[in-house]
């Protein structure tokens, strides 16, 4: 069963990219800031001291951002290589972590039938997570099982079953259940985030990386 932890919802603030100037909610954008010696730092939890640059979690817009972070900043800055790729690598790695919190906290379920025993408990989960390359019949299962309960809970289906397996400390897992709560919450932002980021060959890559 999973544990009950206070449900901290709550509606994301929005923030004005910096490169194409659309106005998002921060589930569709990553904060940087500009360090001591000018270099532009990925803030993947908002909380670095100093002005906020809010950027696109699009690959294609981070890829093509460094004039955007001098602009923004009036000043002479320095972007890493490779950022769009290095910043998605940090967000799986926050998300990897915040299950393996959840995990030992008692508030999370793997595996099928355990999830399908959460989603029948008294408290429901916040949110369902299933593995990138995940079998279709699997992913079928999952949605009929919710059907028949008459639930519709979000899914988080960008991490691979190596990463999930990683994350968790044990192999094969394919489907896990979280409850409510601060954890969820950030899963639920940063999948939206990496979603933007992640294409199917960087998928694939983050799989064979995490099964060396």
């Amino acid at each position: 069963m999973l544990a009950a932890v206070p449900d901290n919802e709550g509606a994301l603030r929005e923030r004005r990219c910096i490169a194409t100037g659309a106005i998002l909610p921060e589930d569709k954008l990553v904060r940087f800031v500009v360090g001591p010696d000018g270099a532009v730092v990925p803030d993947i939890d908002a909380k670095l001291p100093g002005r906020g640059l809010w950027l696109s979690a699009a690959r294609a817009v981070m890829e093509k951002a460094s004039g955007a972070f001098a602009k923004a900043a009036k000043a002479k800055v320095s972007v890493p290589a490779g950022l769009a790729a290095h910043v998605e690598r940090l967000i799986a790695a926050r998300m990897q972590s915040d299950l393996g919190l959840a995990r030992r906290a008692g508030h999370l379920a793997a595996g099928f039938d355990n999830v399908l025993r959460a989603l029948d408990g008294k408290k429901r989960p916040r949110v369902l997570l299933q593995a990138a390359d995940a079998a279709a019949e699997g992913r079928k299962k999952l949605d009929a099982a919710m059907k028949t309960r008459g639930l519709k809970l979000p899914v988080i289906g960008i991490l691979t079953r190596a990463e999930l397996s990683l994350a968790l400390g044990r192999e094969n897992v394919v489907h896990a259940a979280i409850g409510p709560g601060a954890l969820a919450e950030r899963l639920l932002l940063n999948s939206a985030r990496l979603a933007g980021l992640r294409t199917a060959q960087t998928a694939g890559k983050a799989q064979n990386e995490s099964e060396v």
